[in-house]
């Protein structure tokens, strides 16, 4: 099967297995492993990237469903890893492993795509969805909240 689609700003054409998903076809075929596999059944969140702009778990998207679409991974999120979530998970030293950081930040920053502004809730409910076996969840909220209060989002 060959599928065509946007990753990262670039044009790609990728020639593959009928049942390949996006996250390995990311990481083995296309050599970005900044997206990780945690659980394989979308329950943990570290395979997120975004499709069309929002946030997906690339573990269980089948490869064929971004065919003419738009995919952005860790790796494309900014050129110079100069995001503001990514500046601030560095300042508020969110990572211990650093194994989710990737899904934190891309889940991070679909909600902030859509809502510059949300409540303490809605960050909530936004990255309930993504597990950090280290338990960095309070350092991860202080992150989000400072590109919140500085409206760098």
């Amino acid at each position: 099967m060959k599928v065509d689609f946007v990753l990262n700003g670039e044009n790609v054409s990728v020639e593959t297995a009928d049942d390949a998903t996006l996250l390995w076809t990311l990481r083995e075929r296309l050599e970005l492993t900044g997206t990780k596999f945690g659980c394989g059944i979308s329950a943990c969140g570290v395979c997120t990237v975004h499709l069309d702009g929002t946030a997906i778990r690339s573990c269980s998207t089948p490869l064929s469903a971004v065919a003419g679409r738009v995919v952005t991974t860790i790796e494309g999120l900014s050129e110079d890893n100069d995001h503001p979530l990514q500046k601030a998970f560095q300042e508020h030293q969110v990572p211990q492993c650093g194994y989710c950081q990737s899904g934190q930040i891309m889940q991070a920053a679909s909600l902030l795509n859509t809502n510059s502004k949300p409540t303490e809730n809605q960050i909530i409910d936004q990255m309930d969805e993504i597990l950090c076996r280290c338990g960095t969840y309070t350092r991860i909220m202080k992150a989000i909240k400072k590109v919140v209060e500085e409206g760098q989002s």
